[in-house]
C-alpha cells in the first residue's frame, strides 16, 4: 500500500522468504559458502542450525536458485512425516516415476538408488534438503540415516542438508542417534545480527526494493530496531514494515526513534513477550 507512496516497486519488508532479498552479512555468506562446499565436496550431511527467523529458509532458498542443472534438487518442508511418508515425498520431489504405488519402504529405497545411480552415471548430484529438520522424529531421522548409505565405491549418492532450530542440535546429540550426529562433518549456526549488520540490512531491503526512495531511517531508529529484534531479520521486517505504514499514515518520510516505537506499540506486547533479551526489557520499559 505505502510502496509507491515512497517510490519503492514493493514492499521491502515482506515476512516470507525471498531469496532476491537476502542479505549477506558476513556470517550468512559463510552459512551459503558451508552448504555450497558440503555439496560439492560431497561430503554427505551438511547441518544448517538457528533460531526462529534468523534467515536458515532464505539461505536455503537463494542456494536453490543457485545450483545450476548438474544438480538435482529434493526439498522437504512439512517434517510432520512418519518414515514411510519422508520416502514417498522424497522419491515425488526427485521427480521419480514410480510404475505402481510402493507396496513397502524397501520399494522407495530402490527406486530412489536406481534413480541416485542414474543420475551418478550422468555426472550429476543429488541434494535433498529438509527444512524445519528439528520436527522430524528418532525414527525418520535414523531413516535419513540410512539413506547416506546410498553410495558407490567412491563417493556419497546423496547429498543430505538438514535445516533446523537448535533443538535439532540438542536432539541429533542423543545416545540414540549418535551414528547419525558423527556423520555429519559440515555445520553452520547461524546467530542473530549486531548492530551495525541491522542498519545495513535495512538499507539493503530498500535497495532491493527500488530505493531508498522517498524513505529514509535515521541511525538512532537502526539502533532502536536493532535492540526491540535483538538482530533477528524476521522481526527486522516486522517492525520495519509496520515503521513505514505509521511513515505513510502521517505523511512523513523520516523514520525515527519515535515512529520505531509506536510500531513496536503498535505490534503488540505479546510478540515482544516472545524475544528473551534487550527486545523485552525495553518493551516493558516502554509500556511503564
Amino acid at each position: 500500500m505505502y510502496a509507491a507512496y515512497f517510490g519503492l516497486k514493493e514492499n521491502p519488508f515482506k515476512l516470507s522468504p525471498q531469496p532476491g532479498y537476502l542479505f549477506l552479512s558476513e556470517q550468512h555468506r559463510d552459512a551459503l559458502n558451508y552448504l555450497v562446499y558440503g555439496i560439492k565436496e560431497k561430503k554427505g550431511f551438511v547441518l544448517i542450525s538457528g533460531g526462529i527467523g534468523t534467515g536458515k529458509t532464505t539461505v536455503c532458498r537463494t542456494l536453490l536458485s543457485r545450483l545450476d542443472s548438474s544438480v538435482e534438487t529434493a526439498l522437504i518442508f512439512n517434517t510432520a512425516v512418519s518414515d514411510a511418508e519422508l520416502l514417498e515425498a522424497v522419491v515425488r520431489e526427485f521427480g521419480i516415476d514410480m510404475s505402481s504405488p510402493a507396496s513397502s519402504r524397501k520399494a522407495y529405497v530402490d527406486a530412489l538408488n536406481h534413480f541416485l545411480l542414474g543420475n551418478f552415471a550422468a555426472g550429476k548430484n543429488a541434494v535433498l534438503l529438509i527444512d524445519e529438520a528439528q520436527n522430524l522424529s528418532h525414527g525418520v531421522l535414523e531413516q535419513i540415516r540410512m539413506l547416506s548409505n546410498l553410495e558407490t565405491e567412491r563417493e556419497k549418492l546423496l547429498q543430505i542438508v538438514l535445516i533446523g532450530q537448535p533443538e535439532l542440535k540438542e536432539t541429533l546429540a542423543l545416545p540414540a542417534l549418535r551414528q547419525l550426529n558423527e556423520r555429519i562433518t559440515v555445520r553452520y549456526d547461524l546467530k542473530p545480527l549486531g548492530t551495525a549488520d541491522v542498519a545495513a540490512y535495512i538499507r539493503h531491503r530498500l535497495g532491493v526494493a527500488g530505493g531508498p526512495g522517498r524513505i529514509s531511517f535515521t541511525r538512532g531508529a537502526c539502533r532502536l530496531i536493532s535492540d526491540y529484534s535483538e538482530g533477528i531479520p524476521r522481526r527486522i521486517n516486522a517492525l520495519g514494515d509496520r515503521a513505514l505504514l505509521i511513515a505513510y499514515t502521517r505523511n512523513q518520510s523520516r523514520v525515527d526513534r519515535r515512529i520505531i516505537r509506536l510500531a513496536a506499540k503498535d505490534i503488540g506486547r505479546e510478540y515482544f513477550q516472545k524475544t528473551t533479551g534487550l527486545g523485552r526489557r525495553i518493551w516493558q520499559r516502554l509500556t511503564t
